[in-house]
């Protein structure tokens, strides 16, 4: 099987011609913005995987994880741009991106390889005045028996490094939701299995992950 890393929300970089549009400069350092630590748990994991690719491009200037056709594919600070603007960071910044992942995993399934994709994210430990409680997410589509079979396999072995770990699924979103993993899936029915790992901002500091934690992933994955 080979293993594609991805991370879609890396970095909170706008680029300069851009960076006009974001008067409000607070935005960029929140979550909402980028994954705290999810590049730093990519890089960690990256030398077990066939190919890796990330962004560092904010999610608030594109959202590399939405579908073309979603509300939420452009923020607010760029959902008023002309659709000239729109195609241009589209060509430049998702297009590219996707397209990239996706031709690397043909490639593999063309030669009757599996895939198991990895993308890595990391979610904020409080929403709205709620406590998300959760250290670590594993979403997948339920309908898929491999994918499920995979996710239980890696959160014994996660417990196993961390019995104290709180491992859910398709927590605290829905694997099945729309994004990379969901679109991929459709593209290739057969031998793609699409996993979202998503772990707890309350361990990123400064968007470095806890070191304890990302070799517990990467151990569980390693073996």
């Amino acid at each position: 099987m080979k293993l594609i890393l991805t991370c879609e929300h890396g970095g909170n970089n706008i680029p300069e011609n851009y960076k006009k549009l974001f008067t409000n400069k607070a935005v960029l350092k929140t979550h909402r913005a980028y994954d705290l630590g999810a590049l730093d748990a990519f890089q960690h994991l990256k030398s077990l995987s066939e190919a890796s690719y990330y962004s560092t491009t904010s999610r608030l200037l594109v959202e590399l994880n939405r579908s073309l056709f979603s509300k939420s594919l452009f923020s607010e600070f760029t959902r008023g741009l002309s659709k000239k603007e729109k195609s241009e960071i589209l060509q430049k910044y998702y297009i590219p991106y996707r397209t990239n992942v996706e031709y690397k995993i043909a490639e593999y399934i063309k030669s009757n390889q599996q895939v198991l994709h990895l993308s890595i994210h990391s979610f904020t430990p409080n929403l709205n005045g709620d406590e998300r409680k959760c250290d670590i997410g594993l979403l997948y589509d339920s309908r898929k028996k491999k994918e499920q079979e995979f996710c239980k396999q890696l959160k014994a072995k996660l417990l196993q490094q961390n019995p104290n770990l709180n491992v859910r699924y398709n927590y605290p979103y829905l694997g099945k939701a729309d994004g990379l993993t969901t679109f991929l899936r459709k593209q290739f029915p057969v031998n793609y299995l699409g996993i979202e790992i998503e772990i707890n901002q309350k361990y990123a500091l400064k968007n470095s992950l806890d070191s304890k934690l990302k070799q517990t992933i990467y151990n569980a994955l390693d073996n």
